[in-house]
């Protein structure tokens, strides 16, 4: 199983930082994919009637193998997709094609199955047109939140099994891009700010779902951080502020993961198409990287032929109108070498013996959907974020009389998030109950429901509910309750963005009413990202439970009344106000255009805009730390029901590790994630931590432990453009270590 910090070996590490500004160069990655090793699965049979199929050689090998026999017409078979399928009316479903979200054919006389493709970011998508259930889990900036590992192993692990299940051999979720806008409306698909996190968390998500013999990809390629325009955006940033964030996620989660495919985005990049940008694919994800993988556009982000293939893009997602015949006649015209396309056929041929789809292909079988539930509970129990405890009302005592439960459809279910993220509901939507699968812009709450658990929790209590739509019956509901509970939330989806981070549906105006009501109130955020809380300071509690997956209630239940001890600290800064973001409101996003409880209009866009970041690196807890802003909760911040203390720091140069002792100073059991930070050399001219690692530890009352936390050489390095390399910058670090960026009792010092 993968582990934070496994990408980048401990003699690597030590090998950084004992050499004074030291030149990481792409030999570095492509030595990491060498020594990863591809899937093997020993040949049972010494002879083989193809010789590619035997599995004693090397995905390179085999592919060369299959290439040499191969037809023109059977390469170009390969790089374009069959057409829409079942998302587009009227057009033909192939032979062969799953129902999914892409298809392309195989060649059987050499025997190479069909791709079938499936959105599945947070769970198998388009389930309910085939009678399937898919599990539901918690969104993926949830799990990130864990900063849990085997939890993101896990997450891919469930996805993966029930694509294989379901006749699927390929996965386009894999989200990594970096929350540059919180308000972005597929923020619950990535994994919040930071690089290293993000990158972490996704590449071990790519691992458990490749290990189930599913390729994988790793996506939008790159800068896809808004969705207002997201067609027609220019997205203006500097070399080495791409290289030290967003680009840098995807270069650590590629590395974790070695997936199948990446796919490039819909956006330009100074200039450029994301899926015909030369400075991206080939010297950056192919060179620098050692991408051995495939690209493959999203779906209609192709834009052409000629500049396409030659500036990296392998596969064209979906129909083939610049990748069919308008490529074999730009081959027969010498516009496109031969070569390049054996080399976009070669590809895609290695990654499908690579991670096994042609080996052991998938079988059709009934799924478990109590082991997906009970998978999707647990993440989500690692997920929760308890920001706000006042007074130790948390968790709720025994013997509680009474309870009023408020708002967002607590009793039926929890909301999921919309788009192509969107897994269809057992029986439908219990929020609007219909037969069939999600519609697309519209909240779908799943049969998960918080009344229930809240109910077996405290049989002895009187537990009422109110929907929160008139504020009066809400008061009148908490009025007198032991305690109140309201349900928030902030529906999301692609195609969106939010035009505030202020809770829709005048939700503010409900929180307020409630707590003057009733002073022991806890609130529950089911949200996509960030969202401001102006009555944050007068409510008992605050739990941040995301999106949280089919699992959701009982996980927000044994939080809520102390069976689980809560241990996920945020992956992504909450500001207090939207003037506080670098971009205080959403780039070409127009209000008037945006109707309440729809899609603003972000794939109708036409006009092209850029979207320039000024801010270079300094975005998330970087941004704040730079402006000198206090964050209305700050990246890495999590409570718990017990407490934690850190002590006796020390840094050890030579092997770039560092080292302190964590107490649980408190009588009960629990988790703490504990977080390592680095403020680079004068030299640098930085004026922001980074962080550089972390290590989780379960402690219980009392007990101690001595933590060893390697640091990250690359989240310690610049970008030298005029070298086109990391370097680490001459001088002496400054370490700090604690439960959150913004709270790091322990200050070190390491020396170059």
């Amino acid at each position: 199983m993968y582990r934070q910090g496994q990408w980048q070996s401990g003699e690597r590490a030590s090998k950084w930082c004992r050499g004074a500004r030291r030149v990481v160069t792409a030999v570095v990655v492509v030595m990491l994919w060498a020594s990863a090793g591809a899937v093997r699965v020993k040949a049972q049979q010494k002879k083989t009637v193809m010789p590619w199929m035997d599995q004693s050689l090397s995905p390179d090998q085999r592919a060369d193998l299959v290439l040499a026999q191969m037809t023109e017409a059977e390469k170009l078979q390969l790089v374009h997709g069959t057409g829409w399928g079942v998302l587009r009316p009227d057009t033909p479903v192939p032979a062969g094609d799953n129902g999914g979200a892409g298809f392309v054919p195989g060649i059987p006389r050499l025997g190479i199955p069909d791709v079938n493709l499936a959105d599945s970011a947070v769970g198998v998508r388009m389930a309910a047109l085939h009678g399937r259930y898919s599990t539901l889990l918690p969104s993926t900036l949830g799990a990130a939140s864990s900063w849990d590992a085997d939890a993101a192993y896990l997450y891919g692990a469930v996805i993966g099994r029930e694509l294989r299940a379901q006749g699927y051999n390929m996965s386009i979720g894999g989200g990594v891009d970096l929350m540059r806008e919180p308000r972005n409306g597929r923020n619950f698909e990535y994994a919040g700010e930071d690089p290293l996190l993000a990158g972490t968390m996704t590449g071990n998500l790519i691992g458990g779902l490749q290990a189930q013999r599913v390729m994988g990809d790793i996506k939008h390629y790159a800068l896809n951080d808004q969705e207002t325009g997201r067609n027609v955006l220019n997205v203006v940033l500097d070399k080495k502020s791409m290289r030290e964030s967003d680009l840098l996620a995807f270069q650590i989660a590629i590395a974790i993961a070695h997936p199948a495919a990446v796919m490039c985005s819909y956006n330009k990049i100074n200039g450029d198409f994301a899926c015909e940008n030369d400075y991206a694919l080939n010297r950056v994800l192919k060179k620098d990287f050692g991408f051995r993988g495939w690209v493959l556009s999203d779906w209609e982000g192709t834009h052409s032929t000629v500049k396409a293939a030659l500036s990296g893009l392998d596969q064209e997602q979906p129909g083939s109108k610049y990748f069919g015949e308008a490529l074999r006649e730009a081959i027969a015209a010498g516009q496109v070498p031969a070569a390049r396309l054996n080399d976009m056929a070669h590809r895609i041929l290695r990654s499908m013996f690579a991670v096994g789809v042609i080996d052991d292909p998938p079988v059709a079988a009934v799924m478990d959907p109590f082991q997906g539930r009970i998978d999707a509970q647990h993440i989500e129990e690692e997920s929760i974020v308890l920001l706000r405890n006042a007074g130790g009302l948390l968790p709720l005592r025994p013997g509680i009389k009474s309870i009023a439960l408020i708002g967002s459809h607590a009793d039926v279910g929890v909301l999921s998030g919309g788009g192509s993220a969107q897994v269809d509901p057992p029986g439908g939507n219990v929020a609007d109950p219909k037969r069939g699968n999600g519609e697309w812009g519209k909240p779908v709450y799943f049969p998960s429901s918080p009344l229930q658990e809240i109910r077996k929790k405290a049989p002895e209590a009187s537990v009422t509910y109110a929907d929160g739509g008139k504020v009066e019956e809400a008061v009148a509901t908490a009025k007198g309750a032991d305690v109140a509970i309201v349900f928030v939330n902030q529906y999301m989806s692609e195609g969106r963005d939010a035009a505030t981070l202020s809770l829709p549906d005048h939700q503010d105006v409900l929180v307020s009413a409630v707590v003057a009501a009733n002073p022991n109130t806890i609130v529950v955020l089911e949200t996509g990202g960030p969202v401001s809380m102006p009555w944050h300071n007068t409510v008992e509690g605050i739990l941040a439970a995301w999106y949280p997956g089919i699992g959701g209630a009982q996980a927000i239940a044994n939080i809520l009344f102390g069976d689980i001890n809560p241990s996920g600290k945020l992956a992504a800064t909450f500001p207090a106000r939207d003037a506080d973001l670098p971009h205080p409101g959403v780039t070409g996003f127009d209000p008037a255009k945006a109707t309440p409880g729809t899609p603003d209009g972000a794939s109708d866009i036409t006009t092209p805009f850029d979207v320039d970041y000024t801010e270079g690196v300094r975005f998330g807890y970087k941004w704040f730390d730079s402006e000198h802003k206090e964050p209305l909760y700050p990246f890495g911040f999590g409570l718990s029901y017990t407490t934690f203390a850190y002590s006796n720091l020390q840094v050890d140069s030579g092997r770039c590790a560092v080292s302190f002792i964590v107490t649980n100073t408190g009588d009960r059991a629990g988790t703490e994630i504990a977080e390592v930070y680095v403020e680079l050399p004068e030299s640098a001219g930085e004026n922001f931590k980074r962080l550089a690692g972390w290590q989780r530890v379960e402690l219980g009352g009392g007990q101690s432990r001595n933590l060893t936390v390697m640091l990250d050489p690359l989240t310690m390095s610049i970008f030298d453009t005029a070298k086109d390399s990391f370097i680490l910058p001459k001088g002496s670090y400054r370490v700090l270590a604690g439960p959150s960026s913004r709270e790091t009792p322990l200050v070190g010092t390491l020396d170059e």
